[in-house]
This record gives C-alpha cells, structure tokens and sequence, in this order.
C-alpha cells in the first residue's frame, strides 16, 4: 500500500512567519521526484520556490494561488509508492547539494518539473482518500507543559530563541512538536497567542465610501508597512542635512569611466565615502539591543540601498561594503539590482544590513526625511544632482549641486557626531580628494 506524507509549508527562515501562494507548478495526479519545487510563494523578501522533500504522485494541494499560509500549515499531499521507506530530503544541506530551498541554496535555475503517468490503482485511491487523511492529520499547536526545573532547553534555532527572548516567553514552560520535543517557532507563536484571545477577534473595518478599493496589506507591502512603523515606535530619530557641490565629484568619476575597465556609478562612489566616513564615526553603524539595554557597534559595514521594483521597495545588501572598491561596489550594486528587477533575489540578500544608502534622487526629488531601515541606527539619503547658481572661488557659477540627509537613532550618538559624519560626506562631494587621506 502506497503511504501518503503530508508535506507542510517550511520554516523559511529570517523571521518569516508566512507566504502567499503565487503559483502551483504541480497538479493533483502528477508525479514528483524527491527536492522538486512543486510551488512558487511570495514571502515578506522574496519569491520562493518549494521544493518537496518526497517522491510520489500528488493527491492534494492545499491553498489556491493568491491564498496566504502560516509556517507549518499543509501545503501538498503525497502518495509514496509501497515498499519504500520515504525520507524527506534535507531542506538546508552543504553548498552545491541541491537539498535546499530554491531561493537560498546552490541552483537558482533549475526548471520545475511537471509531468503526468497513469497511475497504479493502488495510489488512485490513495489520490482520493486523502484530503481527508490529510485534514485529519493536522495537529494543534502543541500545549504549555509544566515548566522544566532543569536540563537543556530543546531549542536549535537561535531564531526561534530570539523571538521567545523578544516577547518574553520561557522556552522552559513548552513542549515541542518537533522530533524528540524539538521547540520550533510554531510552538513559541502558538503560546503568544494563547494569553490573549481578546486579540484574536477581527476589527471592526474602516468605513469607506462606494466605489473605494481595498487591499490588502500584505507581503511585501504588508513588512514594509509593520518594519517602518516599528521603526518609527521604537527609534528616536533626527535628521540632518546639507547641500554639496558635487562638479568635482561628477568629473572624477567622468575621469575614472574615461579608462579602461568597467564603468563606475554614482552610487558606487557616494558608498565608498559612506564607508569611509563610518570608519570615522562607528557609532552610525550599530543596533540597539533592548533586551540587554546596550548599543552594539558593529564591526563591518553591510550596506543596504534602496531598489524600486514592480513588488515594490526593497533594500538590497551589499556584504563587507568597507572592503569593497568603488569598481567592486559598482558590479555588486549592478548584479543585485538587476536581481530585484526579476525578482530573483534570496531572502539573505535583503537581510542583515548595518546601515542604507539611500538615492531617492532617481525619483526626481531634492530632499527627504527617510524613515531609518530597523534595527539599523542611520540611513544617508541623497537627492537628485542638477545645476544651481553656486558661489565657488568668490564668483557666483552655474554648479552641480546635491543635497544630502541623514536620519539617525538618537540613542546611539549625539547631534555632533551625526553633523559631523554628514559634513565628512558633504566634503568628499565636493573634494574628492578628500578621500584620499583616509584610503
């Protein structure tokens, strides 16, 4: 008798709790092969394929395209042929294995495979029992246990440590629904949930009038909207800025291109400086941990930088940006755009910057007021470069002028070090050489 293993929607990492089903890439009736994706889904980061750790004919899916799933919820339901003990694939194995998730892992490329065989009789029927098998095998979030006295706590994921941690939950007081008693994530969300049901009921929907268009806040638009406003809850920002004379700076990099080699971009340079100028103040590149009521400085500069897609905002991350060259920097940006353009771009690459350059610029717009990228403690913003009547040597010239911004935790420095950051910038702008001193 063919056995049917229900494969649920993964931990996909990085915080993400669930995603939206894009698109299926496989039918009820098809067979799969072991590490197939079998569906395409939209998270907070990024579009993921999914690939199912058994091999068999698909007898359920679970969810339409467009519905949106929590981590553990059944995503496909398969029928492996008897006589085979089924072992699910590895989701996160050794670089170039092929067993993990596509999005995260070795092969971007590899094209989903579909195709239909007639099936045995004994797996048809085990097509149409199992919706109902499937359904009846979906478990409650497991239960708070009596706390633990002592002994290791059976956690693994520093994730799932984290999130307890951060909302106050003692891992000692659950029981895991993993192997062995393993804690996972659902087990730490299930007991947040749990003390306040009053939470759970639907509010009440703002009053709108006819012909008004709802939608929903959700995915990417829906981390953006809960990342700023946390932002915006937790962080005690000011801003500060300042208008450069960036000709020099324009015709430096109008020198550079000139030779030989790969051209060099704008955002390239104004990152170099950025590096340079962090090096100066450190204590711009930082977090604030509130649990151990510390600032942390951090020792590299991951640089994030704000890309325009059709999903919409996203920040790409430039790793180890302060040991990069402005002609390194450059390709990085370049291949990470063009990433987010196709929206091909992995979960890690939108996580774990340090500090956010950002060229609103490109917008057509001179200044702004950027909201800091949380938990980051600044973010440069940078507007458009245009010509403006410029006093330069005592005469009054038509100049390539630019106006910079930065917003700043004020819990990690005060107005003297963030004025003097900015004007660091401000004076590589308009001298480039400037940077020279610090190379």
């Amino acid at each position: 008798m063919p056995q049917v293993m229900e494969f649920k929607l993964p931990d996909l990492g990085e915080g993400l709790t669930e995603a939206e089903i894009v698109r299926w890439l496989v039918a009820v009736g098809d067979v799969v092969e072991v590490d197939q994706p079998v569906v395409e889904v939209e998270t907070a980061k990024a579009m993921v394929e999914v690939p199912c750790p058994y091999g068999g004919v698909v007898t359920a899916r679970f969810g339409e395209e467009g519905t949106e799933l929590p981590v553990g919820a059944p995503l496909i339901t398969v029928a492996v042929g008897a006589g085979s003990e089924p072992e699910p694939a590895a989701v996160a194995e050794s670089s170039g294995s092929g067993n993990v998730l596509v999005g995260y892992g070795t092969d971007h490329s590899r094209p989903a495979r579909r195709k239909r065989v007639a099936r045995p009789a004994a797996m048809a029927a085990a097509a149409v029992a199992a919706p109902v098998a499937a359904v009846a095998a979906v478990t409650a979030p497991a239960p708070v246990a009596p706390a633990q006295a002592s002994g290791p706590v059976p956690v693994i994921s520093p994730l799932v440590r984290k999130l307890a941690r951060d909302n106050g939950v003692d891992l000692r007081a659950l029981r895991g629904s993993g192997p062995e008693g393993l804690i996972l994530r659902a087990d730490v969300e299930a007991a947040l949930r749990a003390p306040a049901p009053a939470a759970q009921a639907a509010a009440t929907p703002v009053a709108a009038p006819d012909g008004a268009t709802r939608i929903p806040l959700k995915g990417l638009r829906g981390a953006v909207a809960e990342k700023l406003s946390r932002s915006r809850r937790e962080i005690p920002e000011a801003t500060c800025w300042v208008d450069a004379d960036a000709t020099e700076l324009m015709a430096a990099r109008a020198a550079m291109n000139a030779a030989a080699g790969p051209k060099i971009s704008v955002l390239a340079l104004l990152a170099r400086i950025c590096t340079a100028a962090l090096a100066r103040y450190p204590e711009l590149n930082s977090t604030v941990d509130l649990a151990a009521n510390e600032i942390v400085r951090l020792p590299s500069v991951h640089l994030g930088f704000a890309a325009q897609t059709e999903r919409g905002l996203v920040v790409p991350v430039v790793r180890d940006a302060q040991s990069r060259s402005p002609e390194s920097l450059s390709a990085e940006f370049g291949r990470l755009t063009e990433l987010a353009r196709t929206g091909k771009l992995a979960p890690a690459d939108l996580t774990g910057g340090t500090f956010t350059l950002n060229n609103y610029g490109v917008f057509g717009v001179d200044g702004s007021t950027p909201i800091i990228n949380h938990p980051e403690a600044a973010m440069l913003g940078v507007g458009r470069i245009i010509d403006k009547p410029w006093v330069h040597e005592g005469q009054l010239a038509v100049r390539k002028v630019v106006q910079l911004s930065l917003t700043f935790d004020h819990r990690v420095c005060d107005g003297g070090a963030a004025g003097g950051f900015l004007r660091y910038v401000a004076d590589c702008v308009e001298s480039p050489a400037v940077l020279l001193r610090s190379l």
